[in-house]
């Protein structure tokens, strides 16, 4: 099922969100499989870890980001797709980083099309689509891969660290220093104890 869209073409593009919700729908579409694994990894860390911050990215209105702004924060990594069944979790992640951020918290967001390729829309689009029907603010970067090549070199790390996303909307959590914690998969909503407490563990470290 694609969600409807409401876009105001006047939005300017930016960066993406949403505010705070629970009990996000389930998966719907024939593309969906009705099982998901469970891809939850126990806590790892990594002296390399914070090689994930590095280098610069563009965001979603081309202007480069250089990740090494993101060290000392405990950084939230998403991929995400706007006509996914999961696309409801960037109200609960927009409220999730709103509640957060003034404690050192982030979540930086990476539109992908190649996990099922619910991803059609180009960079301006998707700025337009989250601002419009989520209000994201949370830094979101340039449409990219994150399992077939060329991957995003921030998943390529995750990869060799946590493995890969097993579906849009996998949470990858980094400690302030930019290693690996733990892979968070899509049903592990932005509002879900374990999530939300392993966050509050970091910030806290």
């Amino acid at each position: 099922m694609t969600l409807p869209v409401a876009v105001a073409a006047s939005l300017a593009l930016a960066a993406c969100g949403g505010g705070g919700t629970s009990g996000m729908p389930g998966p719907t579409g024939s593309s969906l499989s009705p099982k998901f694994p469970r891809m939850r990894v126990d806590q790892k860390k990594s002296a390399g870890g914070a090689q994930i911050l590095d280098g610069t990215l563009p965001r979603l209105n081309g202007e480069p980001d250089d990740l090494s702004q993101y060290r000392g924060k405990v950084v939230l990594v998403v991929n995400t797709a706007t006509e996914c069944g999961f696309t409801p979790q960037f109200d609960g992640l927009e409220h999730l980083y709103k509640q957060k951020r003034d404690e050192g918290f982030v979540i930086l967001g990476f539109p992908a099309d190649d996990v099922a390729h619910q991803e059609p829309r180009d960079n301006g689009q998707i700025a337009e689509f989250c601002k419009a029907n989520y209000g994201v603010t949370f830094p979101m970067f340039e449409k990219s891969n994150v399992k077939d090549d060329p991957v995003n070199p921030v998943f390529q790390k995750l990869d060799a660290e946590l493995g890969p996303p097993t579906w849009n909307f996998n949470k990858y959590l980094l400690d302030r220093l930019g290693n690996p914690v733990k892979h968070f998969d899509v049903q592990v909503t932005p509002d879900s104890p374990e999530l939300v407490s392993a966050i509050d563990a970091e910030l806290k470290s």
